[in-house]
């Protein structure tokens, strides 16, 4: 994926000027940025988890995890901040992105995105369908929503390891995960948040208003932001909505275009250093510095809100925040009569039959519909059997889906199932999909 433009022009110059950046920084950046790394950082998370929770050490696994810890009044399990508070982080950036890409990408144009949305609603409700068959009327009904949910990051490390995928492949699968985000986070907010406190949800509504006003006049002080997007975060951890729907909702309030257009920025940049120029030859100091305050003002005009807080946080996201998730959460604990619990278990079996089998029939059928019906067409040299290979490792849940399980489900052995076999269908899809796709055509 390469380092970002922005931060690799800021590199460049600091590469003159400073041996820690050419000697660290540098190589760090590149490192950080080659294609599929996050994703192998994520799974190496999830298995030291395992190790560390079926070891001898499995006493602590658990115990760091429960230890409270108070900030502000607030007081929750370790756990919990990472769940409630880093996670909204990581929704945050999907609610940047899912406006991106409603404002300026695929999902502007719905004649390129009926395809990858159709898919994505069939590969929630398929999935949905199969893991009710199995499980109304039981203990676990109340799971439907974990096998809904792709791995955006795994699935397209899984994709970009096969060589010659076409391009309209990986932007349908992109797309259709994002579709399938939206979804997600319907979901959670709709059924898996507890019961509303109204003075709370108020509050925090307040607080929006209160954003949206500020933006509207014009204010842009990141710290006056950031205080009163920790405010609405609280008010909606405590109004009973779960608290990541919070960073979504923020996310979809930066806004996603910049002020200046790079053709503006050359037109206006070049008289300002021309004038620049003048004021030097005159030894106007003074008026240099100003005009040099203009063209630091005029640089930041050319990227919008969204590209910055994206570029400042998505290598915190990817390498610190799920990494956590997946140490915290994937550690299921495997007692002596554990397996005898899984094979039977209609909450096990329901989450992988929905993902590995519900998730490429329902993205297949309801892709066809769309394609027969004349809603959709099928992407420039694209096959349907690259679509089918693309649908099974939409089934790679992961994140989300073990997201989903901590909210379903309150019985400790149901979480152990769920989590269980959201792990054991991820890695199938994974391993089916990069099979399927390699000898699909890519």
């Amino acid at each position: 994926m390469g380092i970002p433009p922005r931060t690799y022009g800021a590199l460049q110059v600091r590469l003159r000027e400073s041996l820690v950046t050419r000697a660290l920084v540098l190589p760090i950046q590149q490192f950080i940025h080659i294609q599929g790394i996050s994703s192998i950082l994520l799974l190496g998370a999830a298995i030291t988890a395992l190790l560390w929770a079926n070891s001898p050490w499995q006493d602590s696994y658990h115990r760091v995890w429960e230890m409270e810890l108070t900030l502000s009044r607030l007081r929750l399990p370790v756990h919990a901040w990472i769940n409630d508070a880093l996670m909204a982080i990581f929704f945050f950036l999907v609610g940047m992105e899912i406006k991106h890409e409603i404002v300026h990408g695929e999902l502007a144009d719905m004649r390129r995105a009926a395809l990858p949305i159709f898919g994505a609603l069939g590969g929630m409700i398929v999935p949905a369908l199969l893991y009710t068959a199995l499980n109304v009327g039981h203990a676990g009904q109340h799971g439907w929503g974990v096998p809904m949910a792709t791995d955006i990051a795994f699935s397209l490390g899984v994709l970009g390891m096969v060589k010659g995928v076409p391009q309209d492949l990986k932007i349908f699968l992109l797309t259709l995960a994002i579709a399938d985000d939206i979804g997600a986070i319907a979901v959670i907010a709709i059924f898996y948040s507890d019961s509303l406190h109204v003075e709370s949800l108020v509050i925090g509504l307040l607080l929006l208003a209160v954003i949206f006003l500020l933006r509207k006049v014009g204010i842009s002080q990141p710290v006056l932001y950031f205080m009163l997007g920790v405010g609405f975060w609280v008010a909606i951890l405590r109004s009973g909505i779960h608290a990541t729907i919070a960073g979504v909702v923020l996310g979809f309030m930066v806004p996603t275009t910049a002020t200046l257009s790079l053709r503006e920025f050359q037109e206006i940049g070049n008289e300002i250093v021309e004038r620049f120029r003048r004021a030097l030859a005159e030894g106007d100091e003074k008026t240099a510095k100003n005009l040099l305050g203009s063209i630091e003002q005029l640089v930041q005009g050319t990227e919008s809100p969204s590209e910055l807080l994206t570029r400042k946080l998505n290598d915190w996201v990817s390498f610190l925040v799920l990494p956590l998730f997946a140490l915290a959460n994937a550690g299921v604990t495997f007692s002596g009569g554990a397996w005898h619990e899984l094979l039977p278990s209609r909450i096990a079996w329901g989450i992988l039959l929905g993902l590995v089998l519900g998730k490429p029939l329902g993205i297949i059928a309801f892709a066809s519909l769309a394609v027969r019906t004349g809603l959709a067409q099928l992407p420039n040299g694209v096959t349907w059997r690259q679509l089918s290979a693309v649908g099974i490792l939409a089934g790679i849940g992961f994140t989300v889906s073990i997201f989903i399980s901590s909210l379903a489900f309150d019985d400790a052995s149901h979480i152990l199932q769920a989590k269980t076999a959201v792990l054991t269908a991820s890695l199938l899809a994974g391993v089916l999909g990069y099979f399927a796709m390699r000898d699909g055509g890519g």
